[in-house]
């Protein structure tokens, strides 16, 4: 039999999985719980702050919240792909002023809602850009992307100017949130400066990237900052040069940084009707932008954080105008997002490198449509499926534990070619001091249906007599508003106990089942049935 006629089996797939719980490789450090936006005066409407709070129920660790635009000139009104504070502006006489009005409002949303924000130093403010043309973008999800490069993208014309509004930025936030508590925040220096965010040279963005860091420190000396937040480097040879130019340049000049920053994008396709998802891809810029930095010894030790780790490039080009992104509204973002996450440890581990955290660029849009394909993680207050694919991830804890199943695809040859044919039917388990926590999924790159999988799950060194059991699942079935919605008729002005309705399809589902699992001389065994982009969370306590 073929490995694609193996995909089309109308009969599920066996699989065997083992957990072994007396066999702890780690702890475990949640690298996905980290989000972004390029709309940053979306963070205090209603629904912002509704799902910043959800973000930091997901785990005990808190999110990491990263967001563009926080010195960009405007009135503050948020539209796709821009925002603004208007933080600096100039008098008559090219005196700076600055206004903190719309940064507060940004931070304390955050720090009511115990988030952590990951500060983006940028974008340049009009009072400081020389750019020929207008210094706002009017972009719409049809339009080329490029032409979001206008006015804000320029390198600052006054060092010195800039330089002191980074260190008077920074000396506001410690008197108004406490110098110990924005140190501990991450600092960052502007984004993908190889791509549209950037019309200046690579001289140019290394001077400005040590005048930030420089004066970042002057008030802060504790903090931590890095960069530079690059493309994804496979394939993209931009990418690469600017990276390792700026490694040199860091490395040549001692210049401050803790820890190395870029970002790693997926392809999806429309493939014979449906969409064929480019895991591949993201991978591939992972892999490729670990060995730039495992170029430069005098670097390996800093920790990495992928600033944007994401199926494609643009959260703001909804599917109703780019049909490869039909996979945002259901359960195979909240999957994809499982795999990718897992696949990063994976990758980190080989490049014997530590990466701090994936950032998710997805966040809200509002004054949307209901389910118009955005990459966000709740559309018009409702939470979409991909959420309870992090809620799921957010019930690890703990330490790793050894597993295996006999469906795992290998890393290699997911990067060389995706996963086509056979599926990925996986799981990783962590152990704590209540119990383990077992997740599982069944991922395949193409949107189309296919064979469930009978999942059987075998776990050894399991230390009590008897185990409570908590099953909890995200499909087309369970944990999916867009299901719900599409059944409702697609409404797009729910009110009253429809809206309640699909507010409630889109929190994690438990599915009853078992309140406890059999013991045998420390073994349990249990059996589950996990259909096509779906995943499992199986809780055992003592």
């Amino acid at each position: 039999m073929t490995v694609q006629e193996d995909t089309r089996m109308s009969s599920p797939y066996d699989v065997t999985i083992s957990v072994h719980a007396n066999r702890p490789t780690g702890k475990y450090e949640p690298l996905w719980n980290w989000f972004g936006y390029d709309e940053p005066n979306y963070t205090y409407s209603p629904h912002g702050r509704k799902l910043l709070k959800e973000l930091t129920e997901l785990s005990p660790e808190p999110p990491r919240i990263r967001a563009h635009n926080l010195l960009t000139s405007g009135d503050g009104l948020p539209a796709l792909k821009w925002g603004s504070t208007n933080a600096y502006t100039e008098d008559a006489n090219g005196n700076p002023v600055y206004d903190w009005t719309i940064i507060d409002k940004i931070f304390d949303t955050y720090v009511e809602a115990g988030n952590i924000p990951l500060i983006q130093i940028g974008f340049t403010p009009e009072a400081l850009s020389d750019f020929d043309g207008p210094y706002r973008h009017q972009w719409e999800p049809a339009d080329k992307y490029a032409t979001i490069t206008t006015g804000w993208t320029a390198p600052p014309t006054d060092l010195k100017k800039w330089g002191n509004l980074i260190e008077a930025w920074a000396r506001h936030l410690a008197e108004r949130y406490g110098k110990d508590v924005v140190s501990s925040w991450p600092w960052e220096v502007w984004n993908e400066p190889d791509g549209h965010y950037w019309t200046g040279t690579i001289p140019q963005f290394c001077e400005m990237y040590d005048v930030s860091a420089k004066a970042l420190k002057r008030a802060l000396p504790n903090a931590r900052v890095g960069g530079p937040h690059t493309c994804g480097a496979f394939a993209n040879e931009k990418a690469q040069t600017f990276l390792r130019a700026f490694l040199k340049h860091v490395v040549d000049n001692k210049s401050p940084i803790d820890f190395l920053a870029f970002h790693a994008k997926g392809n999806p396709v429309i493939y014979e009707g449906h969409v064929r998802m480019g895991l591949h891809k993201q991978l591939r810029d992972i892999e490729t932008n670990l060995a730039i930095i495992n170029e430069f010894p005098e670097l390996r030790h800093l920790p990495v954080v992928i600033g944007e780790s994401d199926p494609e490039g643009c959260a703001a080009c909804s599917a109703r105008v780019h049909p490869q992104n039909g996979y945002r509204n259901g359960p195979l973002y909240g999957v994809y997002v499982v795999e990718s996450m897992i696949r990063t440890y994976e990758l980190a581990r080989r490049a014997n490198i530590h990466i701090e955290g994936a950032v998710t660029w997805a966040f809200l849009f509002d004054d949307q449509p209901y389910f118009d394909g955005f990459r966000d993680l709740a559309t018009n207050g409702v939470d979409k499926a991909v959420l309870n694919g992090f809620r799921m991830l957010g019930k690890l804890g703990g330490e790793w534990l050894e597993s295996e199943s006999d469906y795992r695809r290998d890393i290699e040859d997911i990067m060389s070619h995706g996963v086509r044919g056979k599926p990925d039917v996986n799981v990783v388990a962590t152990r704590d001091d209540k119990g383990v926590s077992i997740l599982l999924w069944h991922y395949h790159d193409d949107d189309e249906a296919g064979p469930s999988a009978d999942i059987t799950v075998n776990l050894d060194g399991w230390d009590g007599k008897s185990a409570s059991l908590k099953h909890f699942r995200m499909d087309e079935e369970h944990s999916n508003a867009f299901g719900v919605w599409k059944a409702m008729g697609k409404p797009q002005n729910p009110a009253g106990e429809d809206y309640a309705r699909l507010e409630a399809s889109g929190k994690l589902a438990e599915i009853e089942g078992e309140a406890s699992a059999k013991v045998d001389d420390g073994k349990i065994t249990l059996k589950v049935s996990l259909p096509r982009q779906g995943v499992s969370l199986l809780r055992l306590d003592w």
